[in-house]
């Protein structure tokens, strides 16, 4: 018999992949879709990989319990994805608050409904290699020490720690991914890779002439998003339910990813890329480097898309859109 999914966060580039793999898989796939202004673009991912009509959409939203327990009730998932979060670091020093309430206590909204209407429900948190922030270790796996370095960071570490609770309290399948930096074509341009990849385009077109960033120095542990959701759902398969840091083992610098990017086209990043104090975090995380053995051992995951592979693949999608 098929599975039913619901993923919060749909209409993100992990809800994107996370719903083709799992459509693959078969499965029926709904999604919470939280209403915005910009609704003519809410489905621009899923309509990218051509899966916009196969997947249903749900009005909800993770700060409203009773949207989600309406939403549960409706679809009576077997698993749940709580992908949902304000996902930008940055912006999360802006918004401090609503940072908090959406992508912490909304994992908590998520957990009491499976709870109180669907303890038979699996449940996946996207936990964030940022929790490590000032690492405690050179390379970071599921028993290192968090030290969050912003509001983002601070909100995924309570969800995490929430997750490890209703698990450990109520006997809820709930497991966390902790995901090192995931990339892909379907990138908000407001990232730093896509902000590379989309200025590297401009400028081999003609359209721009350099791009402003900030620390080129930091360093990160880059794989690519498609990669990555095959581990999320492998997690919700797995008889007993735990973390996993999901990684590739690598780490690149800004520097080093701008290097790729302008090589890509022929061009010499040094040329063209300016430091601006303004994309400079309050408090920087210098590096970041995961360890995915326990995730290789225990899920048989490993990440197969090479960093310069995903380079690549970002770099020739901005170029077709800036094309059209």
């Amino acid at each position: 018999m098929a599975k039913t999914a619901l993923i919060t966060g749909i209409t993100g580039q992990d809800g994107a992949y996370l719903a083709q793999l799992l459509l693959s898989k078969n499965y029926s796939v709904h999604g919470l879709l939280r209403r915005s202004a910009s609704a003519d673009v809410i489905g621009a991912r899923l309509n990218f990989l051509g899966i916009l009509g196969d997947v249903e959409m749900h009005d909800a939203n993770l700060t409203d319990i009773t949207s989600i327990i309406r939403v549960i009730q409706t679809v009576k998932p077997d698993e749940i994805y709580n992908l949902g979060a304000q996902s930008f670091v940055k912006t999360s020093w802006q918004q401090p608050v609503l940072t908090g309430s959406v992508s912490g206590l909304g994992a908590v909204n998520v957990l009491e409904a499976i709870r109180l209407l669907s303890p038979q429900t699996r449940f996946y948190q996207a936990s964030t290699s940022e929790m490590y922030g000032l690492i405690q270790e050179p390379r970071q796996s599921e028993t290192t020490p968090f030290y969050p370095r912003s509001p983002y960071a601070a909100a995924k570490l309570y969800a995490h720690w929430m997750t490890v609770n209703y698990r450990e309290s109520f006997g809820l399948h709930a497991s966390s991914g902790i995901l090192f930096n995931h990339e892909s074509p379907l990138r908000g341009i407001e990232f730093v890779t896509r902000k590379i990849t989309d200025g590297v385009a401009r400028i081999k077109l003609g359209l721009a002439d350099h791009i402003s960033l900030g620390n080129l120095d930091a360093k990160r542990d880059w794989g690519h998003a498609r990669d990555y959701v095959e581990a999320m759902w492998l997690m919700l398969q797995q008889d007993t339910p735990d973390d996993y840091v999901v990684a590739t083992g690598r780490t690149t610098s800004v520097r080093d990813f701008c290097d790729l990017a302008f090589a890509h086209v022929g061009l010499k990043a040094a040329d063209h890329v300016r430091v601006d104090e303004r994309f400079m975090r309050p408090a920087e995380v210098d590096v970041l480097l995961g360890n995915p053995d326990k995730a290789k051992a225990k899920l048989g995951w490993q990440a197969t898309t090479t960093l310069e592979q995903l380079v690549a693949e970002m770099v020739e999608a901005d170029l077709k859109r800036l094309s059209r």
